[in-house]
């Protein structure tokens, strides 16, 4: 009932008696008077004036699944969600639901990850109280080889959705000129920059059989609110907080990016490839039309980036001309002079 209650809230310009309440929820008004107490403890500003009834007037920073239910606009994504105060991972949680049977949109979120994990292994600095660390579970009917490309598809998204939820915000905040949004850049295929440093990662695994699709989970991590970073991520991380100036709300956040995504995998999916979303994520890619490295198993070498395919590569050209499609699961790309 409390998510009920504070959508309600939310979605009403004004007072909403606790008569008003009781009567659509079907419980009493102490049942209600309860719920309103439950919501100021957790830090919510919600105003309980006489004969006129109450009114939310502020949001914490929190992200329970009630405060997440109550955002949430999507017809599938994030619908389901499994909330955690500390996981080891929100992909681990997220797989492990999916093979006990967890519906498609399912959306696991955790304050705090004891295991974070990033691209080849790499661990995720995963603190509590402020990133955002979720998992998606996703049941394509589409073929394997076809997977790698819902890390694209979510890359979009998260560029979209932080967009849409900064803007909302500056907006609310009286900014009327949105001066303050950072410009947001894509770096092939998975990170998402701003400034030249790293605020969100994807991640993307996928439980298979030899030619169907079990279930994929793709896992995004957003620095957020972390004011600062260990020594060794200084010069390449960043967050929200910093490039912003002000605290950002996850659970909108996370809202906003289910939002985007949904949209976004629906367009993927008529076609089963990037066609209607290449010149959007194109728009956002910070290697397009610069030179890179190219690191494989067997060395490295130097390529101009031209841009993605349909199918989800990097297009290069090497220094003796030479074109092609480079696989995101096979090799890395950085900056010639840096990680970008």
């Amino acid at each position: 009932m409390k998510t009920e209650i504070l959508k309600l809230l939310r979605e009403t310009d004004g007072y909403v008696s606790g008569q008003q309440i009781s009567g659509k929820f079907g419980v009493s008004r102490t049942a209600v008077w309860k719920v309103i107490r439950q919501l100021q403890d957790e830090g919510y500003q919600v105003e309980a004036v006489r004969n006129k009834g109450y009114r939310i007037v502020d949001s914490p920073d929190v992200i329970t699944g009630e405060e997440l239910a109550s955002l949430m606009k999507t017809r599938w994504a994030g619908r389901n969600i499994l909330y955690y105060d500390v996981a080891d991972s929100t992909n681990l949680r997220v797989k492990q639901a999916g093979d006990e049977g967890a519906p498609h949109g399912t959306l696991a979120v955790a304050d705090m990850q004891s295991a974070g994990r990033g691209r080849r292994g790499r661990s995720w600095e995963s603190p509590a109280g402020s990133s955002i660390y979720m998992s998606l579970l996703l049941r394509p009917n589409i073929a394997p080889n076809k997977a790698s490309m819902l890390t694209l598809v979510m890359a979009l998204s998260t560029v979209e959705g932080i967009r849409q939820c900064l803007e909302t915000t500056e907006q609310a905040r009286g900014n009327r000129f949105l001066e303050r949004i950072p410009e947001l850049q894509i770096k092939w295929p998975n990170d998402i920059i701003i400034n030249g440093r790293k605020l969100a990662g994807i991640l993307t695994e996928m439980s298979t059989q030899i030619d169907y699709i079990n279930h994929i989970t793709v896992g995004v991590g957003i620095n957020v609110n972390m004011s600062k970073f260990p020594s060794e991520l200084v010069e390449t991380a960043t967050s929200l907080r910093l490039e912003c100036g002000h605290v950002v709300r996850r659970a909108p956040l996370i809202a906003a990016v289910m939002e985007r995504f949904e949209e976004n995998y629906e367009i993927f999916l008529k076609t089963e490839d990037l066609t209607g979303l290449t010149d959007r994520y194109s728009a956002l890619l910070v290697n397009r039309d610069r030179d890179v490295l190219v690191m494989e198993s067997g060395g490295e070498y130097r390529a101009h980036a031209l841009g993605i395919a349909s199918t989800g590569e990097l297009i290069v050209q090497r220094e003796d001309g030479t074109v092609e499609k480079i696989y995101a699961g096979e090799v890395s790309v950085r900056g010639v002079y840096g990680y970008i």
